[in-house]
């Protein structure tokens, strides 16, 4: 990691947020691509690819055509407006530069391209309600990718499966269990039983049927 950079880890909820991407080709359209999941997210370009094109037939991003070179600090701004990233995503250095510039000047994060900037995309797991970011930092997107990869063998659909049932149990326990470190004590015997593992694969009910015979029988050994 670069020495002046000091990145933390944050889950981030984008919903109502705006991102605001210039460039309209391929790093465009996979950054839109991205974002626009999560968040409301422009595309300001001359040209766009057909992918950027199919994204707004679909209403997941807005593009707005403008020819970049053209533009004065102050236009730029105004695009800029309410953003809370920028990325910025041309095919010139010097026009991410300065649309960089003008970003940090309005103390807006960006997301650059051919550097390490203040925001850096991991490399993204999703099971469910469990998300996991693998990032180098902007080091090495390939690395990102492989160790992602690996991971995804191990975290199988199960794990989705097991954070609904912990969150059913923890509120069933919640009612149930007065003493908070024993329902902390059941919900990790649930966790660590092959045997709900194994049932969870099969069905959700089977797993949830075996998760609480063993609630019971710790509440009544309790009792």
């Amino acid at each position: 990691m670069p020495k002046n950079k000091r990145f933390l880890p944050l889950m981030i909820d984008l919903h109502c947020r705006k991102v605001v991407i210039f460039g309209g080709g391929s790093v465009g359209e996979r950054k839109a691509d991205l974002f626009s999941k999560y968040a409301e997210t422009l595309v300001i370009s001359k040209n766009f690819s057909y992918g950027l094109k199919e994204l707004h037939k679909q209403k997941n991003v807005i593009l707005i055509q403008k020819d970049l070179r053209s533009l004065n600090d102050n236009e730029l701004m105004e695009l800029m407006n309410g953003a809370f990233i920028v990325i910025p995503a041309t095919s010139n250095k010097q026009i991410n530069d300065r649309i960089t510039s003008i970003a940090k000047s309005l103390d807006i994060l960006t997301n650059q391209i051919d550097t390490v900037g203040e925001v850096t995309i991991p490399a993204v797991i999703q099971r469910g309600d469990l998300t996991i970011g693998i990032s180098t930092a902007g080091l090495s997107p390939a690395f990102s990718r492989y160790v992602r990869q690996n991971i995804e063998k191990v975290i199988t659909p199960e794990y989705e499966k097991m954070i609904v049932l912990q969150n059913d149990i923890r509120n069933y326990l919640k009612e149930h269990v007065k003493d908070q470190k024993h329902r902390k004590l059941i919900l990790w015997k649930v966790l660590e039983d092959s045997t709900i593992w194994k049932d969870i694969s099969e069905s959700y009910e089977k797993g949830y049927k075996r998760a609480y015979d063993i609630v019971q029988k710790e509440i009544n050994q309790k009792d």
